[in-house]
């Protein structure tokens, strides 16, 4: 049952290098800068996201993810979770407003697996770039790179999946859309929405706590991760896998690394949800189909390159 979080809102990422991360996330993925504080961090947006930004760059000694943010209805509601977080025993940090410049202020937790994730109300919107909301163009000219339309979920490696699924099922009101299931019925991945997308926010299990797998951007058309395929050869970006097709959503991917280690995906198409509809369960020993479609297997470096 839907709680009021009604999507995903920004990440904060660690960067080794400012200048090479703004390259690639801005010249060859397609993000637009939009602020820059006084600790050092760049915002970025992708051009039809409303809101101010949606990722944070933070350079720093170790790759990876900082948190992941989520937007919720309104005040009350943030102030009815942050409650009902804290009923569940999970420890809760109020961050103040503008920490995050034009964000107002966050609450912050910490789940099973380790990740750090804040839920937030207000955010500045200054509108879809380049076209705004009153009789917008199509798309904005000037566009770079990949022309990424939005920041669109996260996966995220770490144990206790099933205490995080609690968290995000029965404290956030998140839905199971999809799964993967030992022949004995545990649960190593799943899939989560809070919306009518494939997913939000997805997990698989692994040893250790806490670790980043990958953030994921919306493109529009086939064709479009095809030309994200020839623009990683043109810029010799580390190619991960890709062009292919998911088995899980059958979103058409291509998958890469940033400069710093940390994986970006591109992709479009996938399913929808509806409350109504039952999960989609995968058998653990079809992981391979299930992950990578057209090529029946996992490569080595999607399981084990994680920041």
């Amino acid at each position: 049952m839907n709680k009021g979080v009604i999507r995903p809102g920004h990440v904060q990422l660690r960067v080794l290098d400012m200048g090479e991360a703004l390259e690639h996330y801005v010249q060859l993925l397609g993000l637009i800068e939009t602020d820059r504080d006084d600790t050092g961090r760049v915002y970025l947006k992708a051009w039809t996201e409303v809101d101010h930004f949606s990722v944070v760059l933070r350079e720093a000694e170790i790759p990876g993810m900082d948190f992941m943010g989520f937007k919720v209805l309104n005040e009350e509601v943030l102030d009815r979770l942050k409650l009902d977080l804290e009923a569940k025993g999970y420890p809760v940090e109020d961050i103040v407003p503008d920490e995050l410049k034009h964000c107002g202020r966050r609450v912050r937790f910490q789940a099973p697996t380790g990740h750090t994730f804040e839920l937030f109300a207000s955010k500045k919107q200054s509108g879809r770039y380049g076209v705004g909301n009153h009789n917008p163009e199509a798309w904005p000219r000037g566009l770079k790179g990949m022309k990424a339309q939005r920041f669109d979920h996260c996966l995220l490696y770490g144990d206790e999946l099933e205490a995080t699924y609690a968290l995000f099922k029965d404290v956030l009101g998140f839905n199971l859309c999809e799964q993967v299931v030992e022949p004995d019925g545990t649960r190593v991945a799943m899939f989560l929405t809070t919306s009518m997308k494939a997913h939000d926010i997805a997990f698989i299990k692994h040893p250790e706590k806490n670790k980043f797998h990958h953030a994921s951007f919306l493109l529009e058309t086939w064709e479009e991760v095809l030309r994200a395929g020839d623009l990683l050869s043109m810029t010799d970006t580390s190619l991960d896998i890709g062009p292919t097709r998911h088995g899980i959503t059958h979103g058409q991917t291509i998958y890469f690394f940033d400069p710093s280690g940390n994986r970006n995906e591109v992709f479009c198409g996938g399913d929808y949800y509806y409350p109504d509809h039952e999960p989609i369960t995968w058998d653990a020993e079809q992981l391979g189909k299930a992950i990578f479609y057209h090529d029946r297997q996992l490569n080595e470096r999607f399981l084990t390159v994680l920041t």
